[in-house]
């Protein structure tokens, strides 16, 4: 394989780099998303990038006049970076259904489209889905469906021409919404890389669905094996050695992967027994900031702080240790869970695909030993209960009113970030406290005070939870 970014000079690399970590953060730029700077960087470098990206990681770039689109492998399900609403929420299944039926009716439609008339297409098409719908007349569904448009808005597929998307789904009789439809930009989010009707199992997207035959040549399968490892530690906030394919263990250890990756993109991967992550201090990289701000992030380094006090406990106070699920039985979990949902049987296979309920066979011969069983430290759900609980009574005037008023919430989604940041693996009954998590360990908090108001002066504001901030002292 060539030299990462072999022809760009010393002077620019950082120039080049950000254009790198645009096209990975954002896989659909246009003129207008996520910046109007964004396109003309991406199409300066669009050559290298292209080349770059396809033997590093097995990206396919494509651009155009107005887009970039990177078309990624998927080499696993990923529940970290849904849709999100008007409101900042990920889009539940309904909303993720009518932006695909949008996109379908969009198709249909000339330079120009008014939203009751879009509104009307996506429920002639969402009425022969069972439970599904589109019912205008329900505030709930046209919810929905505006947040589904909006974020076909805020990539540019459909520009406002007049009207508010906003006054029609609070009264459609009253309202209405012109939009400016760009077919180029349509054609770039609708790009799948697979024949989605031919599709009998969600795995059939992940890149194991096409994964290299032993008759491809060792050295090919080496390439495509040193590709994935750096897909791992690109696309996960940490790639530990016991979660990983015994195949592409030694690839982690490989000096290649670090040289290939800061080169690639400016940041540093840091090694540990454990593992490897590829370290994003800035955020210029991340989709996900932790530590951050807002309620959910700080009690969930408050309680990953608590949680990895107690994996250090010893004698008759240590906690149990148990074995996390592995990546594939995650995977496993998701698909079955994905797989049951979907319409009954119909579609016609793929010819010499395997039925989803048949284990598929590994292309690659294993390079490592099996690694041992690792186990990690198990804390009780009530155990975490009653850490929140602690921390909602010290901190909790720096939380938001509506989550410090509903802890089990509050817990829930303190968890899921814990998760996402592969800190923690929730299991039935608990939590596992994960080697990354000892990062964390011994944080505490203050909330921040303010000096007496003077009586000429206005009485401060509530606290919110950008009060809440991390002693400077640890």
């Amino acid at each position: 394989m060539s030299r990462v970014a072999e022809d760009v000079s010393p002077l620019e690399l950082a120039d080049y780099q950000k254009a790198v970590r645009l096209v990975l953060r954002y896989s659909l730029i246009t003129a207008g998303y996520p910046d109007t700077a964004a396109l003309p960087l991406v199409r300066r470098w669009a050559e290298q990038l292209r080349t770059d990206l396809m033997e590093t990681l097995g990206y396919r770039l494509i651009t155009t006049a107005d887009t970039a689109r990177l078309q990624r492998t998927q080499d696993s399900l990923d529940p970290t970076r849904p849709a999100l609403t008007r409101a900042g929420r990920p889009f539940d299944r309904r909303r993720y259904a009518y932006l695909a039926l949008t996109l379908a009716a969009l198709g249909r439609h000339g330079a120009q489209v008014a939203l009751g008339e879009l509104a009307e297409a996506v429920a002639a098409d969402a009425a022969r889905i069972d439970g599904l719908g589109l019912d205008t007349t329900r505030k709930a569904d046209r919810d929905a469906f505006v947040d589904a448009v909006t974020w076909l808005t805020e990539r540019g597929a459909l520009t406002i021409a007049d009207g508010s998307a906003t006054a029609w789904a609070g009264d459609p009789e009253r309202a209405e919404a012109l939009y400016d439809i760009d077919r180029e930009i349509l054609t770039a989010v609708h790009h799948p890389t697979r024949v989605l009707q031919h599709l009998t199992s969600v795995t059939a997207l992940l890149g194991s669905g096409s994964a290299l035959s032993m008759s491809a040549g060792r050295a090919a399968q080496r390439r495509d094996q040193a590709r994935r490892a750096r897909r791992l530690v690109l696309e996960n906030p940490v790639a530990y050695y016991a979660d990983t394919d015994p195949d592409l263990v030694g690839q982690l250890r490989a000096p290649a992967l670090t040289e290939d990756l800061e080169r690639l993109t400016g940041l540093a991967v840091e090694r540990r027994a454990e593992g490897v992550a590829l370290i994003d201090t800035s955020g210029r990289l991340s989709d996900i900031r932790f530590p951050g701000g807002g309620t959910v992030a700080q009690a969930a380094l408050l309680l990953g702080a608590r949680i990895s006090a107690a994996a250090q406990r010893t004698g008759r106070h240590a906690p149990e240790l148990l074995s996390a699920p592995t990546a594939a039985e995650r995977l496993a979990a998701h698909a079955r869970r994905i797989d049951d949902a979907l319409p009954a049987p119909g579609a016609p296979g793929v010819p010499g695909e395997p039925e989803p309920d048949e284990p598929r066979a590994s292309p690659y011969e294993a390079q490592e030993e099996p690694l041992a069983e690792v186990r990690h430290p198990f804390v009780t759900d009530s155990w975490l209960r009653g850490r929140l609980k602690e921390i909602i009574g010290e901190y909790g005037a720096g939380f938001s009113a509506d989550l410090r008023g509903d802890p089990d919430r509050l817990l829930d989604q303190a968890l899921g970030l814990l998760a996402a940041m592969s800190l923690i693996a929730r299991v039935d009954g608990g939590a596992l406290a994960l080697p990354l998590l000892a990062r964390y360990r011994g944080v505490t908090a203050q909330v921040k005070t303010r000096a007496p108001a003077r009586p000429q002066d206005r009485p401060d504001p509530a606290p919110t939870s950008d009060d809440l901030v991390k002693d400077p002292t640890q």
